[in-house]
């Protein structure tokens, strides 16, 4: 697949299996491992030992392949060509290839100051010179990838993702149209529209093997000219036939004020942050109910945000008070299994975090987790991102991305014909690069008429 550029890829292989090594003999007691059977070629290496693989075992082998790993291969032969395509082998590879917990960027789409677009005008800009992009990153390497996006029409944004899938929504005020994506297949379905008029609600999204959640929330248009949050839509569909499209509603807290387009989903529930003051809205998918959940230290934060890390709701934030006996950081809190309880679990190095305040320089910061990794970005220099894993205790800088820089054009604002600029900063969020969605069969059934039940 052209979209992946080079990167060093290493990977496990599924069970114990005789690799051949310099100290494993396969040919005998007359031959050395470093002696020369064919031409010059190692022994270890022949062809006569690995030929004689099963394909089962080589399917099996390709099947724990990274993405970028797996399209280089393609290239080996027809057959290996053809894997993409084999119904055999995306079964074993749904049952055994192993979840990465890698991430997703997007170029950070500034929208224009209205709220109907006018019909009328036109633009001058070239159909298709704006496809967009996504910038994968891969945080056990620290490599990042390039990956098009150029069947995705016009007017639409990147807002979420799960099971592999990424969720793009309508830019235009209205009723949402949403598409579900898998970007390495190059595979779009559409969902069908919402029933309430919106602004750019808060959009969250959770696929697993049987079953398609998802939420919209917030900005409902009450005139042509004025937004407010007032309810909540989900769409439903599992395994086991029952749906429901956009037929159940729930109405949000009283006076919420959360940020558009971030939510979080940890086991069954939706989280986003509320601001003025800060909390912590959790949405029940299960019980259809919204509760409001007390952030820690909530008057002393800046730029907290939100994220989930190995399965638990985990809040980022800087800590500053002038009278405050310790000194300023950037702290990490995990919401326990009581749903009501901060635990401080992570602190970032006093010298690090002076190191990161200077380049911050109080404009603020964005952060998005997934599994054991957090990614915490700069806001307006994206160049300046930090990696903390949850597992080693570690803090890294990140390579910036090659694909966007302050020498490309294109990485500060430009106009474009989605009803909007590219700004100058980066925002994404957790993603699972699958070569099938878990759920293949389920979403074939969307592209069939619905009936809605309200």
């Amino acid at each position: 697949m052209e979209a992946f550029h080079h990167a060093p890829i290493s990977f496990h292989f599924p069970y114990a299996f005789p690799i051949p090594t310099p100290t494993t003999n396969f040919l005998g007691p007359n031959t050395t491992p470093n002696s020369s059977s064919i031409n010059g070629i190692n022994t270890w290496m022949d062809s006569r030992i690995w030929s004689r693989l099963p394909h089962r075992l080589i399917d099996r082998i390709i099947a724990f392949l990274p993405p970028p790993a797996f399209f280089r291969a393609r290239a080996v032969c027809k057959r290996f060509y053809g894997l993409l395509y084999s119904t055999h082998f995306l079964e074993l590879y749904l049952q055994v290839s192993p979840q990465r917990h890698w991430f997703i960027f997007f170029k950070q789409k500034v929208p224009r100051n209205n709220i109907y677009k006018n019909n009328n005008s036109s633009t001058t800009n070239n159909v298709g010179s704006n496809s967009v992009e996504g910038y994968l990153f891969d945080p056990d390497n620290l490599s990042w990838f390039r990956l098009s996006f150029a069947l995705i029409p016009q007017g639409f944004s990147p807002v979420s993702s799960s099971g592999g899938l990424i969720c793009f929504v309508s830019d235009e005020a209205g009723s949402k149209n949403i598409l579900l994506c898998n970007p390495l297949v190059g595979s779009i379905i559409p969902l069908p529209p919402t029933l309430r008029p919106r602004l750019f609600p808060s959009i969250g999204l959770t696929i697993t093997n049987s079953s398609i959640d998802l939420a919209v929330a917030g900005d409902d248009l009450i005139s042509p000219y004025a937004v407010k949050n007032l309810t909540t839509e989900s769409f439903h569909i599992d395994g086991n036939g029952f749906y429901s499209i956009w037929g159940t509603t729930s109405s949000l807290p009283r006076l919420c004020s959360f940020e558009s387009g971030k939510m979080v989903h940890v086991q069954g529930r939706f989280y986003c942050m509320n601001f003025s003051p800060f909390s912590v809205l959790s949405y029940d998918f299960g019980t259809n109910n919204w509760c409001k959940i007390q952030a820690p230290m909530r008057r002393f934060l800046r730029s907290p945000s939100l994220v989930e890390g190995n399965g638990r709701p985990v809040l980022v934030a800087a800590v500053e008070k002038s009278k405050l006996n310790v000194p300023r950081s950037l702290r990490l809190w995990a919401l326990q299994d009581c749903g009501t309880m901060w635990v401080e679990i992570e602190r970032m190095p006093q010298r690090l975090y002076v190191q990161f305040a200077e380049m911050e320089n109080g404009q603020g910061f964005n952060c998005v987790g997934h599994g054991e990794f957090v990614v915490i970005m700069i806001k307006n220099n994206s160049d300046k991102a930090l990696l903390f894993d949850f597992c080693k205790k570690r803090w890294l800088w990140i390579p910036p991305c090659p694909f966007v820089g302050n020498n490309n054009i294109d990485y500060g604002c430009s106009s474009n014909n989605y009803g909007g600029e590219y700004g100058g900063e980066l925002h994404g969020f957790g993603y699972d690069p699958r070569l099938a969605a878990p759920i293949g069969a389920l979403l074939d059934q969307l592209t069939l008429p619905f009936q809605s039940f309200n």
